[in-house]
């Protein structure tokens, strides 16, 4: 495309010399450049009075979307197994209330340590100590240390701690050392322990 330079009647030197107070006698460039600026004008303070913060909204909003549509994922999930949790939670209700069974009530503390010693009596076990402590309460339940000292041969030791853990209920045994008896003890050894009993603190008008 040729273009006649000729027979422009505006130029960049002539944009200098316009009087922008007769704007109305200028030639068509000139109009045409005017118009066109102020185009460009009203365009971007539009863009940056109106159009950017709207573009920024858009963004936040996205964001939003993208949020509340991973919280709805979640959900929806959870929702799915909803089923699956409450059959979960029935499982660890059942559980739990099995475990409380185990635990004797105030009532029963004296016959579980008999059944203690009279266990170590009957595994051939000779006591040399056995001393019931205080309880020590937590949330919902209090324990009970006794120390015990026991002499036999190893056989009579493994069957009481594996007869003790076989008890209806539960007994614990911590800080065991085995040593060789005194010298008059030929071939017999030395166990201390620390057994520790369990009972339920009845808050709730008793155990069910």
């Amino acid at each position: 495309m040729n273009v006649d330079l000729n027979n422009l009647n505006f130029d960049l030197q002539s944009i200098n010399d316009l009087d922008f107070r007769e704007a109305g006698n200028w030639p068509v460039a000139g109009k045409a450049a005017l118009i066109a600026l102020i185009f460009a004008v009203i365009v971007g303070a539009g863009y940056w009075f109106m159009i950017r913060d709207q573009i920024d909204q858009l963004h936040t909003s996205r964001q939003q979307e993208i949020s509340l549509k991973k919280q709805f994922e979640g959900k929806a999930h959870k929702a799915a197994n909803l089923d699956a949790l409450k059959a979960q939670l029935q499982e660890m209700q059942t559980s739990f209330g099995t475990l409380l069974r185990q635990l004797p009530s105030e009532t029963e503390v004296d016959s579980l340590l008999r059944d203690i010693s009279q266990t170590a009596a009957v595994d051939g076990l000779e006591q040399k100590l056995f001393q019931p402590q205080s309880e020590n309460k937590k949330d919902f339940y209090a324990e009970k240390p006794i120390h015990m000292i026991v002499t036999g041969g190893f056989h009579d030791l493994a069957k009481f701690v594996s007869d003790v853990a076989a008890l209806p209920r539960i007994v614990t045994l911590h800080d065991i050392s085995i040593k060789p008896a005194g010298k008059n003890e030929s071939g017999q050894l030395s166990m201390s322990l620390t057994a520790k009993i369990y009972r339920y603190l009845e808050q709730d008008g008793g155990k069910k």
